[in-house]
C-alpha cells in the first residue's frame, strides 16, 4: 500500500511553490509592519488584493489535490478506510492550526488567529469527504458558499461561536482569517477543476513538460513542501526581526 503507484502533476507542485513564495513576501511584508520598519495597511487595496489571491491559489490547489488523491487510491481502500485516511489528514492540518493559533496568543497583543488557514483546510478536508467523486454539485455549493460568504460580511453579530463559519462579530481581529463561508467554496471549485481536468488520475489537457528546468524544479520543490515550510518561515522570519529589535 506504500508503494508509489503514480507521478505527481509537476504543475500542481509548481503553482503551491509559487503561492508559498507569495505567502512567505506577505508574512515578511506582516513582521516589517509589526515590528515598525515600515507602517504598511496590510488589509485594504493592493496588499488585500496580494492576500486574498494568495488564499484563493491555495485553497483551490487544496480541493484539486483532493480530488487528485482520492482518485489515486479510491480503489485501493474501502470506504471507512478512506474516510480514516482524509480524516487523520485533516485532523493532523486542524492541530497544526491550534498550535499556530497558541503561538499567536503567546506573541501578539491583538490579532490572535482564531480560525485562520490551517483551521479552514484541516476541517474542509474532514467536510468535504462526502463530495469527493462530485463534478458540478461541487461547483454548485462552491459558488453557494462564497456568496453566502460575501452576504454575511454585510452583517456583524455579538456572539462569537460562529466565527469559525462567518459570522464575524463588530469587535472581532485577527491577523488570520479563513472562515468556512466563503472559503470552502473555494476549496469545492478546486474539487470540481481536479474532477475535471484530472480525472481517474489522468491529465485531460496537454501541457508541454517543463519539470526538468531547475527554476521549475525549485518550485516543485517548495511545493512538495508546502505545509512545512508555510509552518517554519513565519516563526523563523519573525524571530530574526525580534532579534534585530530586541
Amino acid at each position: 500500500m506504500t508503494k508509489k503507484l503514480y507521478d505527481r502533476f509537476w504543475e500542481i507542485d509548481f503553482l503551491r511553490g509559487i503561492a508559498i513564495i507569495m505567502m512567505i513576501v506577505f508574512h515578511l511584508l506582516f513582521d516589517i509592519d509589526f515590528f515598525g520598519f515600515y507602517q504598511l495597511d496590510l488589509y485594504s487595496g493592493y496588499l488585500l488584493f496580494f492576500l486574498y489571491s494568495i488564499g484563493i491559489i491555495f485553497l483551490l490547489l487544496v480541493g484539486i489535490s483532493l480530488s487528485l488523491s482520492y482518485n489515486r487510491v479510491k480503489k485501493i481502500y474501502n470506504k471507512n478506510e478512506l474516510f480514516f485516511k482524509f480524516f487523520k489528514r485533516g485532523l493532523k492540518i486542524f492541530l497544526l492550526g491550534l498550535i499556530i493559533t497558541f503561538v499567536s496568543w503567546f506573541y501578539l497583543d491583538s490579532g490572535i488567529i482564531i480560525f485562520g488557514v490551517l483551521h479552514c483546510i484541516g476541517l474542509s478536508i474532514i467536510l468535504a469527504f462526502p463530495l469527493l467523486k462530485f463534478r458540478f454539485i461541487n461547483l454548485f455549493f462552491g459558488f453557494v458558499f462564497i456568496f453566502i460568504g460575501f452576504f454575511l460580511r454585510i452583517f456583524k453579530f455579538d456572539f462569537y461561536w460562529l466565527v469559525w463559519l462567518g459570522f464575524k462579530p463588530a469587535q472581532f481581529y485577527t491577523v488570520d482569517y479563513f472562515p468556512l463561508f466563503p472559503w470552502f467554496g473555494v476549496i469545492l471549485i478546486g474539487l470540481f477543476l481536479g474532477n475535471t481536468f484530472y480525472q481517474n488520475y489522468k491529465r485531460k489537457f496537454r501541457l508541454m513538460n517543463l519539470k526538468n528546468f531547475k527554476i521549475i524544479r525549485f518550485f516543485c520543490f517548495l511545493g512538495r513542501n508546502s505545509l512545512l515550510i508555510y509552518f517554519l518561515h513565519q516563526p523563523i522570519i519573525f524571530s530574526i526581526f525580534y532579534l534585530l529589535t530586541y
